[in-house]
């Protein structure tokens, strides 16, 4: 899947853009339930690009974006559907 501008609403706290609480797709916005995981590229060496990857969920579906710092951008990187209940949702 190529990078897909989108626009990202965040909570700021200690720092901005510090976790993305809604996702703009396709005129609509969608909110995040969970930040399944993150993890940052480059940063610490000099001509590398910053950037923080979130995997959200977002409803039914599992989300993988990108935060180019330099740019201050937003990215969709990778989509996919999300099978089977939450863990929350099953009957014990």
């Amino acid at each position: 899947m190529q990078m897909i501008p989108i626009r990202v609403e965040c909570y700021s706290g200690y720092k901005a853009d510090e976790q993305p609480r809604a996702v703009h797709l396709a005129g609509e916005r969608l909110a995040v339930d969970d930040v399944v995981d993150r993890w940052y590229q480059g940063g610490t060496a000099p001509g590398e690009p910053a950037a923080a990857y979130y995997k959200l969920r977002v409803g039914l579906r599992t989300l993988v974006v990108k935060h180019d710092r330099q740019q201050h951008a937003w990215f969709l990187m990778a989509e996919s559907p999300r099978l089977g209940p939450r863990p929350t949702d099953c009957e014990h």
